[in-house]
């Protein structure tokens, strides 16, 4: 079975954002969003995936990647 792997932290160092910078323009504490960061967490709601990607101006295939 494969897996899903969070790529935040490329997308964030390309559009050269902060954590801190995107917990605020986001609404989402700095916890949550470096658990999302790591890849240490099991969901993510399309609510907050939605708001990264307005923040980000990303698509979620930009975020999440599938490997088999």
């Amino acid at each position: 079975m494969g897996k899903i792997i969070l790529r935040l932290d490329r997308v964030m160092a390309d559009r050269k954002m902060s954590l801190n910078e995107l917990s605020e323009k986001v609404g989402v504490s700095n916890v949550n969003l470096s658990k999302i960061k790591t890849g240490k967490i099991s969901a993510i709601r399309f609510s907050t995936l939605e708001a990264i990607c307005d923040v980000l101006d990303c698509q979620p295939g930009d975020i999440l990647e599938y490997e088999k």
